[in-house]
């Protein structure tokens, strides 16, 4: 089989004529492969996953391009030589030059074609995500009701220990002044806490219009370099060719800016590399629960070489007041993702020691619907 599905091979046995359709049709990445484990076919799922097009795949070992730790083309191998299909379950797949996902990945013989494997890709981080965001949602919605209730209450008093405390100092010395500013210190940094947290209230909504993604990134590189990313390394990795983005250009930078600060301070003092990348993923479509589907083809990815995401919170990085940081609010994750929330887009991440991987899938610009001809009406002059 050497021409696209739904063409029959050399040999006259192949797929027919309907496979094409239901081939293109496939939401998940496909891939069909000869008994020398090269690519003989792939959909446009597949050609989305590894950011590859068809052509450029056809004829090339799978496994250089869909890399999968721990390696199963020997267990491919079997299943072919045994026919059954080969059933695997949360195993990484990924990529050259993109982070591996969490996979299901099935693998079963091409019926009438001998030899030949078809294997299919079923990413679970979506399903997963799809949950984590509605709970983050959730949870950063009672942070939000919880900071508007309590905020005025602190405060208040707050103030009136701060004013007290330095009314105090004027006529102490030593340590007991050594005290009362402690007690000013303190007070004022509860008092930026819980500015902080109103201001993740307070967010209005996304004012939507066309933006140009490399703009926003380059204003939000030069900005960290100047200030808390100066010990930084940022490599940019950008495709010239991105279409404009529909959402709000300074809520979009607010995201950049915090991702980029996030991967600075987990970075080595001495500093450590951070690699922007944009690209274009014609196939990425977020489905939603009432079954409707949103694509979401420009992406975003910040990586960084640090130590990665600590096990214990990896699960909940986006919730409110989650932090891997000492002294850290855990405010600026769960403002990103309310804030991609908002633009309907999609964050996900991906962490392991020396590499941790931020996502954002965000919507291009709506094209106008195109005008419907009215029969038999008349022509302007």
């Amino acid at each position: 089989m050497t021409g696209h599905v739904g063409e029959a091979p050399a040999g006259g046995t192949g797929w027919n004529g309907a496979d094409s359709a239901l081939w293109a049709s496939l939401p998940v990445p496909a891939f069909v492969i000869d008994p020398e484990a090269r690519i003989e076919d792939v959909n446009s799922a597949g050609e989305g996953f590894l950011n590859t097009s068809r052509k450029a795949l056809l004829g090339k070992a799978i496994w250089h391009h869909v890399i999968i730790a721990p390696a199963i083309d020997e267990a491919v191998a079997r299943a072919r030589d045994n026919g059954t299909p080969l059933f695997v379950n949360d195993i990484d797949v990924g990529a050259p030059g993109r982070a591996p996902l969490q996979c299901n990945v099935q693998v079963a013989r091409v019926q009438g074609v001998e030899g030949r494997m078809l294997i299919l890709l079923s990413p679970r981080e979506l399903a997963g995500r799809l949950t984590q965001n509605h709970s983050a949602k959730s949870a950063a919605q009672s942070a939000i009701g919880m900071a508007e209730m309590l905020a005025h209450e602190i405060k208040n008093p707050l103030a009136g220990i701060t004013g007290a405390a330095q009314l105090l100092s004027m006529g102490l010395s030593g340590d007991d002044l050594e005290l009362t500013d402690l007690i000013v210190s303190e007070s004022r940094r509860i008092v930026k806490l819980l500015e902080q947290v109103e201001q993740f209230g307070n967010l209005s909504v996304p004012a939507f219009q066309e933006v140009n993604l490399h703009d926003v990134l380059d204003r939000a590189r030069r900005s960290a370099l100047l200030g808390f990313g100066a010990q930084m390394t940022i490599v940019e990795d950008y495709d010239p060719s991105l279409p404009m983005a529909w959402g709000d250009g300074d809520q979009l930078l607010q995201v950049v800016l915090n991702l980029l600060k996030n991967a600075a301070e987990a970075a080595d003092p001495g500093g450590g590399t951070i690699r922007i990348r944009t690209f274009y993923e014609h196939s990425f479509r977020l489905r939603r629960s009432d079954g409707s589907g949103k694509l979401l083809p420009l992406q975003i990815e910040i990586s960084d070489d640090g130590p990665g995401l600590p096990e214990a919170i990896r699960d909940d990085i986006f919730d409110p007041f989650v932090s891997g940081r000492e002294n850290g609010t855990g405010l600026g994750l769960a403002l990103v993702s309310k804030i991609i929330a908002d633009h309907q887009g999609w964050i996900s991440v991906n962490s392991e020691p020396g590499r941790t991987v931020f996502r954002l899938s965000l919507s291009r610009v709506p094209t106008a619907p195109r005008p419907v001809p009215i029969p038999n009406a008349p022509r302007q002059e």
